[in-house]
């Protein structure tokens, strides 16, 4: 079946700050910036600025299973946010999905965003030049083909597995290398 974001998710556009953010050990509130979007599409919270500042309104804490979007830049893909970051929530232009209908995994809609359907439309709805740029609206229109949920569990498995062995075969390629490199050393060097 097929559905449009908005049918499945509400979206919300992040906090936008007049200054540039600076970090307190004891702020009572976490900000999730662009550089917190790992490459493996998860939200790295070891290292989260904190600030000191009122704890927001409810709609504006994220929570884990949110994802959280790149509205801007040459990526436009998600994140999902796995761990629980305590009070804490976006700086623009990041934008926060939240799931609100049980027909749809976040892990699954996370992956479908970053694949090519997705992509093709995120990239006719990109605006600017030299900064692309994905509105709000455009996000909502997403169409998201939506399996099964046992479907889901099994292509978020299976891709999962799939990462895992890129990750591994990329390892084994550089190790390789070093070891070539160090057995050609050692022949140059007459040993």
């Amino acid at each position: 079946m097929k559905v449009v974001l908005r049918d499945i998710a509400s979206v919300q556009s992040g906090y936008s700050f007049r200054s540039r953010l600076e970090s307190m050990d004891s702020g009572t509130v976490a900000v999730i910036q662009m550089k917190d979007l790992a490459s493996d599409n998860k939200v790295n919270c070891d290292e989260l600025v904190r600030l000191d500042m009122e704890i927001p309104k409810e709609h504006h804490l994220v929570r884990s299973g949110d994802l959280i979007f790149r509205s801007r830049g040459l990526t436009s893909n998600s994140a999902l946010l796995v761990d629980d970051p305590g009070d804490a929530i976006l700086a623009a232009p990041l934008l926060r999905i939240r799931i609100t209908n049980d027909c749809i995994m976040p892990a699954y809609l996370n992956w479908f965003i970053s694949q090519r359907p997705a992509q093709v439309y995120l990239a006719s709805c990109s605006e600017g030049t030299s900064l692309k740029m994905i509105s709000k609206l455009s996000l909502e229109n997403l169409e998201v083909v939506v399996p099964s949920l046992q479907q889901q569990r099994m292509i978020v498995e299976l891709a999962s597995l799939a990462e895992k062995e890129q990750r591994i075969t990329k390892l084994i390629a550089e190790k390789r290398i070093q070891y070539i490199t160090l057995k050609l050393l050692q022949i140059a060097e007459g040993e």
